[in-house]
């Protein structure tokens, strides 16, 4: 069984992001039983409390998931309840707290809890047929405790199945993470988006003071529910002012702010900075020294109380963090950074969900790019990547080690240039990279499409494979002639240039991939 954190690395995991957190959507959707108390309580915001004398008709009430004692004969050492909570946003856990405050001669002996990467939507019935992986193996619980275990394996999860044994109460599960989503099928990828909300991937990484309430609220989903749901920094006594860092979704050229004091009626700074600064990867220690250029996004502006503060962003360039600062001090509900991430910065953000989501989903991904199944695999292996630079590297160096054999499989996975909506294309993704590649034949008159179905059959007649050509910016006329043109191969000779067409069509798609596009 494992073992309870160190307090030191409980610390550490604790500071991060509660991915099974209800503000940001979390919820416990499947159970087999919580016949004592709802499944829906492992999620909630609040500590668990506790109400003396408070009963139901089904006994004590209790504030957690709850399910009734088990009896012989399905009691055993390996008999378990169960129950799945859909994350509020898919991440990467670093570590767990399964707590069990009040629950003193009714919690579990143990637990255990498996993760899976699905859609969010997924129901219970999808779920029982996912592939689950073990995230913390079963560990020993100990009573009306916080008990903390640190996350030893590396899983990207959408979903967590907590194992219980043999039955008992759990008050909360805390999650905490790094959040990743997939901005692409938000659609963020591809236009304006908060660059510093939470849901999307941002974080607070430090601040001068969070007295009164933690930095993480400020990039919170919705405004804030009352006072408590913000940054509030202690009433300062002498000289400075206090500030909060926030790492960005990605490298973005910011357009507009929103900075809001809601329910801060007499405790909102006097005035408020906001500068942004270009530092891929930096420490917060790095980025609160003196080497860093902050450049100004909203110049000192007076704060009202209880009020949203929409203002204009100073041209600034892209930029990877935010810095706000208030003088002298008080509180800020929300922080909203509207922009768009620019090419590198959407690379960076694809390439993070390309490195951690595993083996199956990644490999349905990469299929797209190139479906030669020994390309997929070392591709796969090879992760994860340093940079979308070193991923090309690896994709080109894997593509040179194919040969025939392979090139033969991955043509049979593209559509025939002209075919009528990329009828071959697996995914609504690859529909729309094929139909974007060929958009020159696509747009053609019937009768160059007709040539082209002509020119098509007489190419596969004569060297056995499907017409493969880098469409993109192509006019159909174009791409009649290279047809043509290359009808005049020998067979050996076509089969390299086909070869060499697909590995173009790979590198755009690639790149693709990671832009979200």
């Amino acid at each position: 069984m494992g073992t309870s954190a160190p307090d030191s690395a409980s610390a550490s995991f604790e500071d991060l992001i509660d991915l099974a957190g209800e503000r940001l959507g979390a919820a416990a959707i499947a159970c087999n039983d919580d016949f004592f108390a709802e499944k829906e309580n492992l999620v909630r915001a609040a500590p668990a409390v506790w109400k003396e004398h408070e009963y139901t008709d089904r006994g004590k009430w209790m504030d957690g998931w709850e399910t009734r004692r088990r009896r012989p004969p399905e009691l055993g050492p390996d008999v378990y309840d169960w129950c799945i909570v859909r994350l509020g946003v898919p991440g990467i856990p670093r570590g767990v707290v399964v707590d069990t405050a009040f629950f003193r001669g009714n919690y579990p002996a143990s637990a255990a809890i498996e993760a899976c990467f699905a859609p969010q939507h997924a129901s219970p019935d999808e779920l029982a047929r996912a592939e689950w992986v073990e995230l913390l193996p079963r560990s020993s619980l100990a009573g009306d405790s916080k008990n903390r275990f640190v996350v030893e394996r590396e899983v990207y999860a959408s979903h967590l199945r907590l194992r219980i044994y043999p039955d008992g109460g759990v008050a909360r599960l805390r999650v905490y993470g790094d959040v990743l989503p997939d901005l692409a099928r938000l659609g963020g990828l591809g236009g304006e988006l908060d660059l510093a909300a939470i849901e999307n991937g941002a974080f607070a990484m430090g601040c001068s003071d969070m007295f009164f309430g933690v930095r993480h609220n400020l990039l919170m989903p919705g405004r804030a529910r009352n006072m408590s749901d913000g940054w509030e920094t202690r009433r300062r006594r002498g000289p400075g002012h206090d500030w909060v860092v926030v790492r960005l979704v990605g490298e973005g050229v910011v357009r507009r702010l929103e900075l809001d004091t809601n329910w801060f009626k007499g405790n909102a700074p006097g005035t408020a900075l906001v500068e942004g600064c270009h530092a891929p990867g930096a420490t917060l220690e790095q980025l609160t020294g003196a080497g860093v250029e902050w450049r100004t996004l909203v110049g000192e502006t007076a704060m009202q109380p209880h009020a949203r503060h929409f203002l204009e962003a100073q041209a600034a360039g892209a930029i990877t963090h935010v810095r706000l600062s208030v003088f002298p001090d008080g509180g800020v509900s929300r922080l909203r950074v509207w922009g768009a991430l620019t090419d590198d910065g959407r690379r960076g953000c694809g390439l993070a969900r390309l490195n951690a989501l595993p083996d199956g989903v990644a490999r349905r991904e990469l299929q797209h790019c190139c479906a030669a199944a020994r390309w997929v695999e070392a591709v796969i292996a090879a992760r994860p990547f340093a940079s979308s630079t070193a991923l090309r590297a690896r994709a080109e160096e894997a593509f040179a080690a194919l040969g025939p054999d392979d090139w033969h499989e991955a043509f049979r996975a593209h559509p025939r240039i002209g075919e009528s909506k990329a009828a071959r294309a697996q995914s609504a993704a690859e529909a729309r990279w094929s139909s974007g590649e060929q958009a020159g034949a696509q747009s053609a008159d019937a009768a160059a499409r007709a040539a082209l179905i002509d020119v098509n059959r007489e190419y596969e007649a004569r060297f056995g494979h499907i017409y493969i050509v880098c469409a993109t910016g192509k006019s159909a006329e174009e791409l009649l002639a290279l047809a043509r043109a290359r009808l005049g191969n020998d067979a050996e000779t076509e089969l390299r240039v086909a070869a060499g067409e697909l590995e173009k069509i790979m590198q755009l798609r690639l790149d693709k991939l990671l832009r979200g596009v």
